[in-house]
């Protein structure tokens, strides 16, 4: 006999529907499985054998072929188990059909029957409704997840047997199951205050006016300062002042972490936007992603919110240069045998690092580098990925007075508000297109956003040859002014802005020489 089990694969952070054939006919007893299948997928077999006799079900010994198909796209993981189990018991005549029909299922199987969770659920369920399926079967422990998507009945599955069972029921009282609401909605609150508060940096008024201008156009921003400056803290304090995450870009992050199986960490904070510090041992594949099943990296898991890279230098080359295409691009492509992968890379980028290996330079009271030590220790980051960077802050050491005065500081609460209404601002300008923040204002559209006063034109025309700007830092130069007029809710960009702006594009002047 015939049977057909809907079920999906993840590719990237999409999900493609796979259909699961079962043909069971006398012969020979053998079970084969084809379809470019993995290892992992081959070897269900001998799972699905056990679990079918651990769980009390006797199948007569005879011929079965299991194919999945696309037969084009490779198989991989160990979320085929269950539909191939379903599909083999309908074949046997255990399962009736109808009861498979439009129900997509996924989940591994252990030995004794038991239905495990697996990752990449939440894209499978969106595949799903996206195939006018109504109706999901899922591991137990990834309801929450799948529960995340509008208009699907959830069928939690525990067992072989509950899971027949359920099916059964389902059939005959279907309303018994249906399950409406949007997860994201019911329990996710703003939570953005926490223990790094800018209340808690006290000083540092110019950085953090630059985290303010960063945070509001999503602009990158590098901080350069002696150790135990602050650095790190107002790094941290900047996803404090970010405004909460929409419906879609919620969901957009929740389908990252589903892949990834790191789905737990975002729930109750689907609203807050990501804040990811990997340590500077990370490798390439760990930062953009990759492995033997390709899997996203940190790049990805800090998409729509914040990656910040602590002592800058001391990250290998290539993982630093593996940023500059996604900065640009705002997604990250992996080619590999088995196809190509898309994993959205939208971030805002915060890095921080030490003048020189010792971390004093240029207080030679401090000091003990010499020239060629400091010059090594600049130039391990490259002139392409410095010209990213749209704000470079010098930060000092704070005084002694500023640490001990008694004067309140302003709290990321207000901060944040400000924020907010200038992202507003930007939003109310570039309705009808696909802009969001004016980091991302595309080179031909700079004439039409950033329209300038003449004498703002002229500072910026003389600053470019003076400063020897290169193309895309004078664009970024004229997005960040676009970004401070916007937070003084001014139309045109004026020569303070321009002023402003260059200020922090002339941080990396006075540090770096490349010649």
């Amino acid at each position: 006999m015939y049977s057909l089990v809907s079920t999906a694969i993840v590719c990237g952070i999409r999900s493609i529907l796979i259909q699961v054939e079962a043909d069971v006919c006398d012969g020979m007893p053998a079970f084969e499985m084809v379809g470019v299948l993995s290892s992992e997928v081959k070897e269900a077999k001998e799972r699905i054998r056990a679990a079918i006799r651990n769980s009390g079900i006797r199948l007569s010994p005879k011929r079965i072929t299991i194919n999945l198909y696309p037969a084009d796209i490779r198989k991989s993981g160990t979320v085929f188990d269950l539909p191939i189990a379903l599909a083999i018991l309908s074949a046997y005549g255990r399962v009736p059909r109808e009861y498979l029909e439009g129900i997509l299922f996924a989940g591994e199987i252990s030995l004794n029957g038991q239905v495990r969770p697996t990752t990449g659920i939440l894209p499978m369920v969106l595949a799903a409704r996206e195939a006018g399926k109504r109706v999901v079967c899922v591991p137990k422990e990834n309801m929450r997840e799948a529960q995340i998507v509008k208009g699907i009945t959830i069928l939690p599955g525990e067992d072989l047997n509950q899971v027949i069972e359920m099916l059964d029921t389902f059939f005959r009282k279907p309303q018994k199951y249906i399950s409406e609401g949007n997860y994201i909605e019911e329990t996710v609150q703003q939570t953005q205050e926490g223990s790094c508060d800018f209340a808690f940096i006290h000083g540092q008024k110019v950085l953090k006016r630059a985290c303010e201008i960063a945070a509001s156009g999503r602009h990158n921003m590098l901080m350069l300062g002696s150790p135990g400056a602050g650095k790190t803290m107002a790094a941290r304090a900047v996803s404090t002042i970010l405004p909460p995450l929409t419906d879609e870009e919620a969901l957009e992050i929740a389908k990252v972490y589903s892949v990834t199986g790191m789905f737990g960490q975002r729930e109750g904070n689907f609203r807050k936007r990501p804040y990811r510090s990997p340590h500077h041992t990370i490798s390439l594949a760990g930062m953009a992603g990759g492995g033997t099943v390709p899997k996203p990296g940190e790049i990805s898991l800090a998409h729509k919110g914040v990656l910040f890279l602590d002592e800058l230098t001391e990250f290998k080359r290539p993982v630093l240069e593996v940023l500059r295409q996604p900065l640009e691009e705002r997604e990250i492509r992996l080619v590999r045998g088995s196809g190509t992968y898309f994993y959205p890379a939208d971030i805002m980028l915060v890095a921080a690092m030490n003048p020189c290996s010792c971390g004093y330079f240029p207080d030679r009271n401090r000091c003990t580098c010499s020239q060629a030590m400091i010059d090594r220790h600049l130039n391990k980051i490259s002139r392409p990925l410095l010209d990213r960077m749209d704000l470079c802050v010098e930060v000092g050491r704070p005084a002694l007075w500023e640490l001990t005065a008694n004067q309140p500081e302003e709290a990321s609460s207000a901060i944040r508000h400000r924020v907010e209404r200038t992202q507003r601002i930007q939003r109310e300008r570039f309705e009808g297109t696909k802009i969001l923040y004016n980091s991302r204002i595309p080179v031909p559209a700079i004439e039409k956003w950033c329209v300038m006063e003449k004498e703002g034109e002229r500072l910026l025309h003389d600053s470019f040859e003076r400063m020897e700007l290169t193309a895309r830092g004078y664009y970024r130069v004229l997005r960040v002014a676009r970004t401070i007029a916007d937070m003084e809710g001014e139309e045109k960009i004026s020569r303070a802005h321009i002023c402003e702006s260059l200020l922090y594009r002339s941080i990396d002047r006075k540090v770096w020489d490349f010649e």
